[in-house]
């Protein structure tokens, strides 16, 4: 089975959640209908589960478990063979906990799967989301909230599992999140000008490059246990380390704006509760929407910034973080398949 777990790029498949127990995996550029193989978070035997070719292109696989995370084998009659999983991982007390595994680099290679987890707050975790953390062998989390938001609302980790817990604070905008609650608590918006969300992302760069340099190099020596990243929303200062890292391995820009604008699909579901909250404050939700999904243009000025300033996410993370050249190499070694 450990033959299956190499990621090769011949041909893409995708995973896709139908309901609870159900996962649609579809692929192209194969030569025909492939073989399928299902393990089970991080146990490397093929699962026994029920496969139906229910479209051309595609398998519906059937009698999942929902709380264990499944990754999915594709072998076509070339041999060639890839590997996909579901990139949101679904949970009822986080909306934007995901893999950053499977994007294509431009060397022809994956990112693994399993190993680099980004999410917003986990305070409100549940004991069923503890079972599929548990699972999925997370060893280590980053918290890059401010110590009061952390305070506010503590992590709600597995109890009885080894997760090494380090909060490294990132203030994204000139003050936390809990002080621009309050400002829009009393009606007072003033302060989210146009440029405001740009700035903070221009900032995370600027200001905190060794909270960057200490997750990164983190991974570049580790044995490759999973780790997870993130802040309240999951969505700015989350979204710059999993953009420095995705850009590290040499996923291109265009995938890392696409991997930064699902934030604003799974964080949807949220929103219209939150812009009716707002506007009992006074407030025009339209005003204030730049601060509770992720802009596009903040994604895209964090890497223009980067091209114009340093040349490269490599040679920002050698000069403003600390990742020398060697753990550089060491993370692709690692990350890339």
């Amino acid at each position: 089975m450990n033959d299956y777990l190499k990621s090769v790029s011949a041909f893409k498949a995708e995973a896709r959640r139908l309901d609870p127990e159900r996962v649609e995996v579809c692929w192209t550029q194969g030569e025909g209908i492939p073989a399928l193989f299902v393990y089970a978070a991080n146990d490397e035997n093929p699962v026994r589960v029920s496969v139906e070719h229910t479209r051309e292109g595609c398998f519906t696989i059937s009698g999942l478990d929902p709380s264990v995370r499944y990754y999915y084998h594709l072998v076509d009659k070339a041999g060639n063979r890839v590997m996909t999983a579901e990139r949101r991982v679904l949970l009822q007390g986080a909306v934007n906990f995901r893999d950053i595994g499977g994007y294509l680099a431009k060397d022809g290679r994956r990112v693994r799967w399993g190993r680099v987890f980004r999410s917003d707050g986990l305070s409100a975790l549940t004991d069923s989301d503890h079972h599929l953390i548990r699972h999925m062998g997370i060893k280590r989390v980053y918290d890059f909230r401010t110590s009061q938001e952390a305070k506010a609302a503590p992590d709600r980790l597995p109890d009885g599992m080894e997760i090494e817990y380090t909060n490294l604070p990132v203030t994204h905008g000139g003050f936390d999140f809990l002080e621009a609650v309050k400002r829009l608590k009393q009606g007072d918006a003033s302060w989210l000008t146009p440029d405001f969300m740009v700035n903070g992302y221009i900032d995370n760069l600027e200001t905190f490059g060794g909270v960057w340099g200490e997750v990164i190099n983190h991974l570049a020596a580790s044995d490759g246990e999973p780790i997870l990243f993130h802040c309240t929303g999951g969505k700015d200062r989350t979204g710059s380390c999993a953009a420095l890292i995705l850009l590290l391995l040499g996923v291109p820009e265009e995938t890392v704006v696409d991997d930064h604008q699902l934030s604003n699909i799974y964080i949807a579901e949220l929103l219209p509760r939150i812009f009716k909250l707002m506007a009992s404050y006074g407030l025009d939700p339209e005003r204030i929407a730049p601060y509770l999904t992720a802009p596009r243009e903040c994604i895209l000025a964090f890497l223009d910034h980067i091209r114009k300033n340093y040349g490269s996410a490599a040679e920002y993370l050698l000069q403003k973080a600390g990742v020398s050249i060697q753990n550089q190499e060491a993370l692709k070694q690692k990350l890339l398949v």
